[in-house]
C-alpha cells in the first residue's frame, strides 16, 4: 500500500510539473509574440504613415501585426495580428480575415485567448474607450455592452451596416480546459482620435 502511495505521489508531482511548464510556456510565448509584433508594427508600412483615411486598405498578410489596440482605463496596449489560427493567436489577438478593418464601416472582429492577451477583458466596463491605431490613424470605439454567448453563436461575427468592433474570447476566464462559452465586448465607432502621425 505504501508503494502505491509513493508511486501515486510521484505521478501527481510529475503531472503538476508538466502543467506548470505548459503554463509558463504559454505565458512566455505570448510575451515574446507581443514583443515581435510590436517591432513588426512599428517598423512596417502598416504602422502610422501619411496614408489618407479614405485611401484603399491594403489588407495585411496572414500573421502580420497591423494595428495596436489600447484600452486606456485598463492601461492596456496590445498588438493585433491578421488571422485567427493558433500560431497567430499565440502572438497576439487576431483580426478575423474577411471582417471590416479598424475604422471602416462594418463589423471588425478581433479574437484573443482568455488566459493571455485578452485576460484584461474580465475588467472591461460599459463606456470604456478602446482605441485602434493603424496606418490610417487612431479610431475610438466606445463599449456598448458585454455578453456571454454559447460557443456556437455566430451573431458577433455577422456583418453590420455601421462601424462596430467585437472583441471575443473564451469564457469563463478562470476555467480548466476548453471553455464552453464566449465573452463578447461590443463597441461602436465614436470617431477618429487623430490622423496619421
Amino acid at each position: 500500500m505504501r508503494r502505491v502511495s509513493q508511486v501515486l505521489s510521484l505521478l501527481l508531482m510529475a503531472a503538476g510539473a508538466v502543467l506548470l511548464f505548459q503554463g509558463a510556456r504559454v505565458f512566455f510565448e505570448s510575451r515574446l509574440g507581443q514583443t515581435e509584433a510590436s517591432r513588426q508594427f512599428e517598423g512596417s508600412s502598416l504602422a502610422p504613415t501619411d496614408a489618407p483615411r479614405e485611401a484603399k486598405w491594403v489588407r495585411p498578410r496572414d500573421g502580420e501585426a497591423f494595428a495596436k489596440l489600447m484600452i486606456p482605463r485598463l492601461d492596456t496596449e496590445l498588438y493585433i495580428v491578421e488571422g485567427d489560427d493558433s500560431a497567430d493567436l499565440r502572438r497576439g489577438p487576431g483580426h478575423l480575415p474577411g471582417t471590416a478593418m479598424p475604422g471602416a464601416d462594418g463589423n471588425c472582429v478581433i479574437a484573443g485567448h482568455r488566459d493571455t492577451h485578452f485576460r484584461v477583458l474580465k475588467d472591461i466596463r460599459k463606456g470604456d474607450d478602446i482605441i485602434l491605431e493603424t496606418n490610417r490613424g487612431q479610431f475610438l470605439y466606445r463599449v456598448e455592452r458585454m455578453s456571454v454567448v454559447p460557443s456556437t453563436d455566430t451573431v458577433p461575427l455577422r456583418p453590420t451596416p455601421v462601424a462596430q468592433l467585437n472583441l471575443i474570447t473564451c469564457y469563463p476566464f478562470y476555467y480548466v480546459g476548453a471553455a464552453p462559452k464566449r465573452f463578447v465586448v461590443e463597441a461602436q465607432l465614436a470617431g477618429a482620435v487623430a490622423g496619421p502621425s
